[in-house]
């Protein structure tokens, strides 16, 4: 009798029987029809090699034996990697690499006008209540220009697909956006288990650490003699990332510092990892000095909270027309500005179809999908919207994308989104890392795939041309 490996290894999609299609979301894998995806093909095939549930402990058991993780107060976490990869076909990347490139050149672009003339403010493109009511607004970087006017240095956005199949920006990440070493481990974890030809092999990302040297390399100060002086600035084993920051050390050979180890005298670049991103910290003042006279690089530098700020997200497109002179590549989710009364009464007037955010929250806390929300739920929060509507933004609900996970020993749909990370290593010069992280939501029909709230991890491949 052929054992359940065996008769998988000669028909893959037997590994698809009784797979669920959800009428209105988009499947990474398999079509409404059933039909496996052509990209996916070789993941699967892949995949199919091995027993579900075996796959998956060797895969999470190999990363936790690396040392990758997520760290907290309460103790580690674990980096939690489904064993069946996403897999983006190279054209259906080349155009998600343009439009992140584009975005993230306009919110640089943003960020350096905001923190000089203001021209976006005084052409009506975006009122100044959006900047000056940021959280992340940092007023005593106000005429501070960075060497080569590099203010987000790495940025991660978060991009889900609506059930159409079309790409949209969610949510842009620009002050200290983790993830990429990560990606880069469940890339390790999974190339050691799966066998692949050739031609089935996903671009690599082998370039990561380089592409980051690249990026603080560009940002010294002006004169800077030879390879510049570098340090990753964290705050130790209570960040959630502190694997990421210990890695991007040892990737470069630079060395990890905290607030109070390091002289910024003895330094030209910081690699600011830190919670602590605010000027009005131990750190932020230590900094302000040298960064003000040009003398010390701070990537991403302090203020750029303000081009990821939930309302300043309603105006990326804008940004993108009014800087580039350009068409949006990447569409954003539609995301209503409450504190302008027109919005406000657009959004309650539709208000149950809509996701409801705290303006300065993150991680997913504090949201309401209001769609799924009680009745109670959803009138508690109305209320709190009418009484302070510039606490909140408003999105279009999209129903995220769904990819087969293993679940039990099976493959069920679970709902992801994808991070990927640009860097920048110059004011026009935009690089992408091949794929990024996708995220995946680990509860039966959950939207929110972050790590603190059970969420998971996914290899992302771009296929070879």
């Amino acid at each position: 009798m052929l054992t359940r490996v065996a008769r998988a290894l000669q028909e893959p999609l037997r590994l698809l029987d009784g797979y669920p299609t959800e009428e209105g979301t988009f499947d990474e894998a398999v079509a409404r029809d059933g039909a496996l995806r052509p990209p996916a093909t070789a993941a699967l095939t892949a995949v199919a090699r091995h027993p579900l549930s075996q796959l998956a402990a060797t895969v999470c058991a190999d990363a936790a034996d690396a040392g990758v993780c997520f760290h907290s107060i309460d103790g580690d976490q674990a980096f939690a990697i489904d064993p069946f990869p996403r897999v983006l076909a190279a054209t259906e990347w080349d155009a998600i690499d343009a439009g992140l490139r584009q975005r993230v050149r306009a919110l640089n672009a943003f960020t350096a006008d905001v923190y000089g003339e203001r021209r976006v403010v005084a052409d009506g493109v975006v009122p100044a209540r959006v900047i000056d009511t940021a959280a992340y607004y940092e007023p005593a970087m106000q005429g501070v220009q960075p060497p080569a006017g590099i203010w987000i240095g790495v940025a991660g956005l978060d991009l889900v697909r609506d059930g159409e199949g079309r790409f949209l920006v969610l949510e842009d990440n620009v002050r200290t956006p983790s993830g990429f070493s990560y990606a880069l481990a469940a890339r390790r974890a999974m190339v050691a288990h799966l066998r692949l030809e050739p031609h089935d092999r996903p671009v690599p990302l082998d370039g990561l650490g380089e592409l980051l040297a690249a990026t603080l390399r560009a940002a010294a100060p002006e004169g800077t003699r030879g390879e510049p002086r570098t340090a990753v600035l964290t705050d130790g084993e209570t960040n959630a990332a502190y694997y990421e920051h210990e890695w991007v050390a040892a990737e470069l050979g630079v060395p990890l510092i905290d607030a109070w180890s390091f002289d910024p005298a003895a330094l030209d670049v910081v690699y600011r990892r830190t919670d602590a991103d605010r000027l009005d910290t131990d750190v932020g003042r230590r900094l302000l000095g040298p960064v003000r006279d040009g003398s010390l690089a701070v990537i991403n530098a302090f203020g750029t909270g303000v081009a990821d700020d939930k309302l300043a997200h309603a105006y990326v497109e804008a940004m993108v027309r009014y800087y580039l002179g350009e068409e949006p590549l990447l569409p954003s989710v539609e995301t209503f500005d409450l504190g302008d009364p027109a919005g406000l009464e657009h959004a309650l007037d539709v208000f149950g179809e809509l996701v409801v955010k705290p303006r300065a929250g993150y991680g997913g806390v504090g949201v309401v999908i209001l769609p799924h929300a009680q009745p109670r739920d959803v009138e508690r929060t109305r209320a709190a919207v009418r009484a302070n509507p510039a606490d909140f933004v408003a999105q279009r609900m999209i129903m995220l994308s769904s990819h087969p996970t293993v679940v039990d020993g099976r493959l069920a749909p679970r709902h992801v989104d994808l991070r990927p990370y640009v860097f920048l290593t110059g004011q026009n010069e935009a690089h992408v890392m091949p794929g990024g992280l996708t995220r995946v939501a680990l509860d039966e029909g959950a939207l929110v795939v972050n790590s603190s709230q059970n969420g998971g991890a996914k290899d992302t491949w771009v296929l070879e041309r």
